[in-house]
């Protein structure tokens, strides 16, 4: 998909890595922006990544050839309201938003189906903002399109081209699916971690105990309760009947297994358990196998021929045996790019050193 003139309605840490991998494949092609705050337009042009230097009124992007739409979904929402007499013809409009129904219900009521297209990337930071975004954020992360039932066949695969160009993992849902696939692997895990969080508070002792002992496995299964809550709440909000019907049926699956405990039987317990670790350990990376604590870090490469084999000879060269390793096709709530994990703690403390000696960027959970 060919754009001349591009505009992004938000310009933080996804619009920001999708703008600069799109300056990279094409320097000429002209961006605008405008965004919540003056510093951010600021930040952006400095970057040489958009053309203008002050914030700009929607009716400026009345000539781009598509427009990305960055912001919270209920503000996305509003702009769409707004675009829809100023746009021309065959503009497309994409949002990356982790919800769909929403957006697409109010496309439908505009009539504004033929022109818009949905799009989710599904990776992402613990930093939020321009300043923090990365050409690389998108490569090998899994992009979900969602089309309305008007975009051409030819708009659709032009979209998918251009999602590839990224470098991402293009993945053509119908929108009622994703908000249920979505609420389901993502969502729903988030509501259950800050339910127990939230539970282990409470019946904490005065000593906090609970808190002291925390190890691996609490703060394995809790992790993302440490994510944004204004986030969380707009995520609520903009998918909440799917949301809510997931926690229900979680709900009764919950007291199944709490039935199956008080009744005493072994083997029920032991189905139970059984049928879960396998349906886990299929979710793995090819050979690994779920342990209670993983000497595992996640590092940031570029997606380009050798990037995989250097890094891994570097290993090799210093001596570092690696137990496994693989891309992480999902990082929205994840950081980096390829999982390496490592027989013991040595290894991995080895492996850190080398490659920071080497300026690559490193994560640890």
């Amino acid at each position: 998909m060919h754009f001349d003139k591009v505009g992004f309605i938000g310009l933080g840490l996804i619009g920001g890595s999708i703008a600069r991998k799109m300056k990279e494949n094409n320097p000429k092609v002209s961006i605008i922006a405008t965004a919540g705050h003056q510093q951010t337009i600021e930040d952006a042009f400095g970057l040489g990544l958009i053309d203008n230097n002050e914030l700009l009124e929607l009716n400026s992007f009345k000539d781009c050839d598509v427009i990305f739409l960055c912001a919270p979904v209920n503000k996305n929402i509003e702009y769409l309201t707004q675009l829809k007499d100023i746009i021309k013809d065959d503009c497309i409009i994409t949002d990356v938003g982790s919800t769909k129904t929403q957006i697409h219900e109010k496309v439908i009521e505009l009539g504004l189906e033929r022109n818009f297209i949905g799009g989710h990337p599904m990776t992402g930071s613990e930093k939020t903002g321009i300043l923090n975004s990365d050409k690389q954020l998108l490569e090998n992360a899994y992009y979900i399109i969602t089309p309305t039932a008007a975009t051409t066949e030819e708009n659709q695969n032009d979209f998918k081209q251009f999602v590839l160009s990224l470098g991402s993992i293009a993945l053509i849902l119908d929108y009622r699916e994703h908000d249920h696939a979505t609420a389901a692997i993502s969502h729903l895990p988030h509501m259950i971690a800050y339910s127990l969080v939230n539970l282990i508070e409470h019946i904490d002792s005065e000593k906090e105990t609970m808190k002291t002992i925390a190890a691996g496995g609490f703060r394995d299964v809790t992790r993302i309760a440490a994510s944004s809550p204004v986030m969380w709440e707009n995520i609520c909000e903009s998918n909440k009947t799917q949301l809510l019907s997931l926690m229900d049926q979680y709900e009764a699956n919950f007291h199944k297994l709490r039935e199956i405990i008080a009744d005493g039987s072994s083997q029920k317990m032991i189905d139970y358990f059984q049928d879960s670790k396998n349906y886990r350990d299929s979710l793995t990376l090819p050979g690994a196998k779920i342990r209670k604590d993983f000497h595992e870090i996640f590092v940031d490469i570029a997606d380009e021929a050798g990037g995989i084999a250097v890094l891994a000879s570097l290993l090799a060269f210093n001596g570092i045996n690696i137990k496994n390793i693989g891309i992480i096709n999902n990082r929205e709530f994840e950081e980096g790019v390829l999982r390496i994990e490592f027989y013991d703690e040595d290894a991995l403390e080895s492996a850190i050193s080398v490659l920071k000696e080497r300026n690559y960027t490193i994560h640890r959970r």
